[in-house]
C-alpha cells in the first residue's frame, strides 16, 4: 500500500439492516470495482482499494430497517469506473446482485450531458453512481 496523500479518505462505514443483503449488493460491486476483502467479523466487513477501505456492518445500535437517501446524512457514493461500456456491463451484472437502475429514462446522462454515468439503487436504500472516466462523445 502506498502513502495516503494529506486529506485522502480513509474509510467509510456504512451501517445495513441486513449484512447478507447487503454482501451480496455492496460486497459484490466493490470487488468488481477492484477493492480487495480487508477485514472480515460476525456483523461486518471491510473492503479496500488503496488506502481507503469502506465497511458493511450490521450494527446492534442500528435504529432503522431501511437507509433513507433524502435524510440529512449519506446521500449515495459515487465510484470512477474506465469507460462508458464498464459502466454498461457493470449496469446488467448488477441487477442480478439486488441493484436497480435509477433513473432509466434517463440514462445514462441522468446527469447531464457531459457526465456519463450510471446511477444504482440497492433493495435497502443505498445509492451509488458509476461515473465513466473515459466519456464517449454525445451528438
Amino acid at each position: 500500500m502506498s502513502r495516503p496523500t494529506h486529506g485522502t479518505l480513509h474509510h467509510v462505514e456504512l451501517w445495513v439492516p441486513d449484512l447478507h443483503r447487503a454482501l451480496t449488493s455492496l460486497g459484490w460491486l466493490l470487488e468488481e470495482l477492484g477493492y480487495a476483502a480487508f477485514q472480515s467479523w460476525d456483523g461486518g466487513r471491510s473492503y479496500r482499494l488503496g488506502p481507503t477501505y469502506l465497511v458493511i456492518e450490521h450494527s446492534p445500535a442500528l435504529t432503522a430497517e431501511r437507509h433513507d437517501r433524502c435524510r440529512p446524512g449519506l446521500n449515495h457514493l459515487a465510484f470512477h469506473v474506465e469507460g462508458a461500456a464498464d459502466v454498461e456491463q457493470l449496469t446488467v451484472d448488477a441487477a442480478q446482485h439486488g441493484w436497480h437502475l435509477m433513473f432509466p429514462e434517463r440514462h445514462p446522462y441522468a446527469g447531464g450531458g457531459q457526465h456519463y454515468a450510471a446511477y444504482l439503487e440497492n433493495d435497502d436504500g443505498f445509492e451509488v453512481e458509476l461515473v465513466a472516466i473515459k466519456s464517449p462523445e454525445r451528438n
